[in-house]
């Protein structure tokens, strides 16, 4: 079972490190549009809508991998001093009454946006010649399917979270710089040298 977990968090991971790269693309159009419009004095109107694409895919392709990472933000601020059983009871209840229900209206109305978008081969508006918009669709229903694939290894790890009391372990990754532990590294790392 926790070999499911870890690949279901592998996918959900190596999607979202993927997706994370149209931060570069986002920077490089959007250096290069300012250059055009400045100095070159030729801007291009369509980049506005590419750039709102490529922010809209890096936002969407994230909720998977930050699920995964188990980032997503709790409203509730006594949830971290619960048991590792009361939490994963109220994940359960919540993923349940909430997150199933949302997730899949995302995935079947976004498959719907999609299609349409499609069939009348739709482009931006805002721009004369603007983008073609399915494409940007698409991503709607695939991050769905992605969040709601997640969602169900969230789902089991509260199942075995309340049998055995223990949260099962989660794929590892980047993680945010912890000062205490910098401050130790480089406390011993300079009683090291000395």
């Amino acid at each position: 079972m926790q070999k499911l977990l870890l690949t279901v968090d592998k996918i959900s991971t190596k999607v979202g490190q993927l997706c994370a790269w149209s931060i570069v693309a986002l920077t490089l159009l959007i250096g290069w549009e300012v250059f055009s419009r400045y100095v070159l004095t030729n801007p291009h109107p369509w980049v506005m809508d590419a750039s709102n694409m490529l922010y809209g895919l890096l936002f969407m392709m994230a909720g998977a991998y930050t699920l995964s990472k188990n980032g997503h933000v709790r409203g509730d601020v006594l949830y971290g001093f619960f048991e590792a059983r009361t939490q994963a009871f109220f994940d359960l209840i919540l993923y349940i009454l909430f997150f199933i229900g949302g997730i899949v209206a995302m995935v079947y109305a976004g498959w719907d946006f999609f299609q349409t978008s499609l069939a009348q081969n739709e482009h931006s508006s805002i721009a004369a010649n603007g983008p073609p918009i399915y494409p940007f669709k698409a991503v709607i229903p695939i991050a769905g399917a992605l969040l709601l694939l997640q969602g169900f290894v969230e789902i089991v790890r509260c199942i075995v979270c309340l049998q055995t009391g223990q949260w099962p372990s989660r794929e590892d990754d980047v993680e945010e710089v912890d000062v205490d532990k910098l401050k130790a590294m480089v406390s011993s790392h300079t009683a090291e040298t000395k």
